[in-house]
């Protein structure tokens, strides 16, 4: 048996070029990224989705750069192979220097690649963070931290156009430096089209199989999350025993690209 290696920026570029599917998880302390971490998964994110599952909260908007730090450090302690990923919260990456003092604490938490909501007007801070040696990853589609002006979680890029702009959002993010992109809530052609466009990874959360890898949230892959299910999401606890075998079987599934299937995906 070889021995696991540690996740690395550089290594998710091989992942790629390999075509080796990229896994990811959320995580929001220390025993669950243990538990995580100990099934193979690639990359664990401290998603502000914690604002829904941890605080109850209704959306993401009230999350601040102190409690992403302090689950950053508590999920720091749990890893020994994945590469930790951090929300940057809302409004946490507006100007210039906000933008670097957010990244900095999250980094300094035990962060190793910081994730931002936003297309081409962000790149300007994406290059500044990556200029300063703090990987980036974009996300693009359904951001939750535009909600309102969305006018609610809705699929993103259905119509020609809002295509359009989502390629070039990717290539903009690619091009300022961004080392990986999550695809929320897009069509799976569309996604996969972008996935080819760029040489960096793109994982995907409803955006079908023709993506680099894919990502969920922990409780949402544990059946335990409350409210609307949406479908992306499949719950690993339903044919496994333990919390454990769940979380395998999210990784194997993955890996061997059974999941997602067309019925988690959007057209």
């Amino acid at each position: 048996m070889t021995e696991r290696r540690k996740m690395t920026v550089p290594r998710l570029r091989e992942c790629k070029a390999d075509g080796q599917p990229i896994s990811m998880l959320t995580a929001y302390d220390a025993s669950f990224a243990r538990r995580v971490d100990d099934a193979g998964v690639d990359c664990v994110l401290v998603g502000d989705s914690l604002g829904n599952v941890i605080q109850g909260r209704d959306n993401t908007l009230p999350v601040t750069v102190s409690d992403m730090v302090y689950h950053v450090e508590a999920v720091r302690r749990g890893l020994d192979h994945a590469l930790l990923l951090a929300d940057m919260p809302f409004m946490s990456y507006h100007d210039r220097p906000t933008t670097m003092h957010s990244a900095a604490r999250l980094m300094q938490a035990g962060a190793e690649m910081v994730k931002l909501e936003g297309g081409s007007a962000i790149a300007p801070q994406v290059a500044e963070l990556v200029a300063q040696g703090i990987p980036v990853c974009g996300h693009l589609g359904l951001t939750p931290q535009h909600v309102h002006q969305l006018g609610g979680y809705r699929v993103q890029g259905r119509e020609e156009e809002a295509a359009r702009i989502l390629r070039e959002d990717a290539q903009a993010l690619e091009a300022a430096g961004a080392g990986m992109l999550v695809l929320e809530c897009v069509p799976s052609e569309l996604a996969g089209a972008i996935a080819t466009d760029l040489a960096i990874p793109v994982i995907g959360i409803g955006a079908g199989p023709s993506v680099d890898g894919q990502v969920l949230v922990l409780y949402d892959v544990l059946g335990i999350s409350v409210g609307h299910r949406p479908r992306f999401v499949r719950d690993f606890m339903a044919d496994s025993d333990s919390i454990p075998a769940a979380l395998d079987a999210f990784v194997e599934a993955v890996r061997e690209r059974r999941f997602p299937g067309p019925e988690h995906g959007y057209r």
